[in-house]
């Protein structure tokens, strides 16, 4: 949790020191913005304010008129909308503001129309909480003005509100009155339909109907049940009565019939007379006797006489033998009995058949009264839903020409906006506050943007984390403020200072102190003899922080040995005020001994120039006899410190680094940028470097994060090291 809040800290004052790097940008964007809100303060006018209001309420014309009109009502489409909101919205429409100003003829500073936008930018329209009432206000330089745009939105509103509503009306009764033909003809349709259906059907009351079939098909299946009981009683009579005469039915009726005719009896009666007098005469007399014979003649004279007569009985030409004309009183009686039986048995019969085929009819009527009434009630529903539409429509066009003739709107004026006397409260210093507070705003931004942009190492913490290596010193910026009072190679005697020489006492020399005892105590197991030191890219002091270095071990007692490797822009000759003419190029070539151009420049620190600038410096370091002079120097020297060019696109360093015990590198914060730290990290990896450690040199202390140094109150007056001239600056000391 520590950890935490410290690394929550650290990052905020990163911030600050963002700020504090970027102040001067921020400050001329705040300035900026401050000048420019005062501007616009300054050419502001007085404007006064003008307000009304109106009271909206729900349309009652529809109680008057006893007729339901939704047309105008104040309606939300969802539960969460507000329909004050949405009038609000349609008073500030712009064709609402185009309108008022063709009628009030507004005009701007330059004699135009007035734009509508510039209007709506004024007019301000705000419900009142918890009422039905909207408050509209219009701001204007002129007071009458501001009063007449807030008096005639109003009534511009409420006109357009009625003019809306009376729209709607006109819209819905020409639809109405287009579709009333369509929907009565649909309800003749429907009615001409049903009045088919049930002539075709005859159909009359479906219900009263089958019930009626359920009570009549009941007592059908009653009487049939009779009906064959008695034909079978008939049946059973008829049968008995045909057997007891040996005659069927029609000899039966035949016979009944004849008996009962008299012109047939008394025919019968003579034939029989005849028939008598024959059977005498036969016993008195022989065949072919003439009163037999004549008796014959009769006989057959009557017999045809009989059958004539009936055939006239039974108005056909049956012929009935004479003998069973002749029949008994019983026999009579039981034939009587047998046409009566066969004409009960005969109706019953036909009675029977005919209750059958009435039940058939009643049956089959009944059996389709559920489809016909499925039928009936899907026609009388189209009907009804013609009709109930014809009704709605006719009662919605009655309702909309009431609504076309309404003059009433949903809002009405509760006060008019009166001519202010007094302006409105100015605003100017809250406009010279919002401008200061954007300043500070974009300011912040301008500083974080700029930071952002800028790739540059910005302070040591982010140069240790960028190489991952260990941070062996700080050396602060020499100079008031923490800037130097020279340029590389150039002061007033055209040379660095050398603070173990000239400021012994000073805090830069106690930086470079605490660097030689960092690498003397680096590793236990091998001492470190030969160092190489460079930097990512020019200009980061690492010439400087070689001769320190070394002036820095030869000031404890070690006998040092300053070598100038940088055989491209050779430096050391400058710091120390040498010639240059013959050093370590020299040597290499063979040109010069080694005792013959070292020269000693502070008791226990000797230097080796770099000599003549070879065509190929690479050529000559990346080769035996380099290393065997490293090797020869680090026998004879406590140390050998070698300066050599930036990394930057250069190999010379990598190559004398493999030849040495190892790397120093120079860092300075605001000249390293990102890229070309990580792609002199990634080259050193690459190449298996042993890199000692970074020296952080020429750091601002007060734009570090993390307190390496504070500043002392003590300072250094003008004083004189030899042929040197330092300027007042400000002491620093470890932490």
């Amino acid at each position: 949790m520590e950890a935490l809040e410290y690394s929550e800290e650290i990052d905020f004052q990163k911030y600050w020191l963002v700020l504090k790097r970027r102040w001067l940008p921020a400050t001329g964007v705040l300035a900026m913005a401050v000048a420019m809100s005062t501007l616009t303060v300054s050419r502001q006018k007085d404007s006064y304010k003008a307000e009304g209001k109106l009271l909206f309420k729900e349309d009652n014309s529809s109680s008057l008129t006893g007729l339901e009109n939704e047309i105008g009502e104040l309606k939300g489409l969802t539960n969460t909308s507000d329909p004050l909101a949405t009038q609000a919205e349609i008073i500030r429409s712009r064709p609402l503001a185009q309108k008022t100003i063709e009628i009030l003829e507004l005009k701007d500073e330059e004699g135009n129309i007035l734009d509508p936008k510039k209007l709506l930018s004024g007019l301000e329209v705000k419900p009142v909480n918890g009422t039905d009432v909207m408050g509209i206000s219009y701001v204007s330089e002129e007071p009458e003005e501001a009063a007449k745009v807030a008096n005639k939105i109003m009534e511009v509103y409420i006109e357009n509100d009625i003019q809306t509503n009376r729209q709607k009306a006109v819209a819905a009764r020409e639809f109405i009155a287009q579709q009333l033909p369509q929907v009565e003809a649909n309800v003749s349709k429907s009615e001409e339909a049903l009045r088919r259906f049930k002539e075709e059907n005859r159909v009359v009351a479906l219900q009263e109907e089958a019930s009626a079939s359920v009570s009549i098909i009941s007592s059908l299946d009653n009487q049939i049940a009779q009906a064959q009981a008695r034909l079978a009683d008939a049946s059973a009579r008829s049968t008995q009565l045909r057997n007891q005469l040996q005659l069927n039915s029609q000899q039966a009726v035949a016979l009944s019939s004849v008996s009962q005719s008299p012109a047939v009896q008394q025919a019968l009666t003579q034939l029989q007379e005849i028939q008598a007098q024959l059977a005498v005469e036969r016993t008195r007399y022989k065949e072919g006797y003439p009163s037999i014979e004549n008796l014959k003649r009769k006989e057959a004279a009557l017999e045809a006489l009989v059958q004539k007569q009936v055939a006239k009985v039974l108005g056909g030409k049956q012929q009935v033998p004479t003998e069973n004309l002749q029949i008994g009183e019983l026999q009579e009686e039981l034939a009587a009995a047998l046409v009566d039986t066969e004409v009960e048995r005969s109706g019953l019969g036909d009675h029977l058949k005919e209750l059958q085929k009435s039940r058939t009819v009643y049956k089959t009527r009944s059996n389709s009264l559920p489809r016909l009434e499925q039928k009936q009630r899907e026609l009388e529903r189209r009907l009804e839903a013609a009709q109930s539409t014809y009704e709605i429509l006719l009662s919605k066009l009655q309702e909309t020409r009431v609504a076309e003739n309404q003059t009433v709107g949903n809002a009405s004026i509760i006060s008019t906006a009166i001519v202010p006397e007094n302006p409105i409260g100015s605003k100017k210093k809250l406009i010279i506050a919002a401008g200061g507070m954007v300043g500070i705003l974009l300011g912040i931004a301008t500083a974080f943007l700029l930071d952002l942009i800028d790739s540059s190492v910005k302070t040591v913490k982010e140069a240790k984390e960028l190489f991952g290596t260990t941070l062996l010193a700080v050396v602060p910026a020499y100079g008031k403020s923490g800037k130097a009072n020279y340029l590389l190679g150039e002061s007033e005697q055209n040379s660095p200072i050398v603070f173990a020489r000239d400021l012994p006492r000073s805090p830069f020399n106690e930086a470079y102190q605490m660097l030689q005892a960092n690498l003397k105590f680096l590793s236990s197991d091998k001492q470190i003899k030969s160092i190489v030191v460079t930097s990512s890219v020019p200009k980061e002091g690492k010439s400087e922080v070689c001769a320190n270095l070394a002036a820095a071990m030869a000031q404890v007692g070690r006998r040092v040995l300053l070598v100038d490797g940088d055989m491209r822009h050779p430096f050391q000759h400058h710091i120390w005020g040498l010639t240059n003419a013959v050093g370590l190029s020299n040597v290499l070539v063979g040109e010069a001994q080694f005792n013959m151009v070292v020269q000693e420049v502070m008791p226990g620190l000797d230097v080796l120039p770099a000599g003549v600038i070879p065509p190929n410096p690479v050529g000559l370091l990346d080769s035996r006899r380099m290393a065997s002079l490293i090797e020869a120097f680090s026998e004879e020297y406590d140390s050998v410190i070698i300066d050599t060019p930036s990394l930057a696109g250069i190999a010379d360093a990598a190559i004398l680094g493999k030849m040495a015990d190892g790397i120093l590198l120079v860092v300075k914060p605001g000249v390293l940028d990102t890229a070309s730290a990580n792609a002199a990290q990634e080259f050193l990896v690459r190449a298996n470097q042993n890199i000692l450690g970074l020296v952080a040199n020429g750091v601002i202390i007060s734009n570090e994060p993390d307190s390496y140094f504070y500043y002392t109150q003590e300072q250094y007056r003008e004083q004189d090291y030899g042929s040197k001239k330092l300027v007042d600056m400000e002491n620093y000391s470890n932490n």
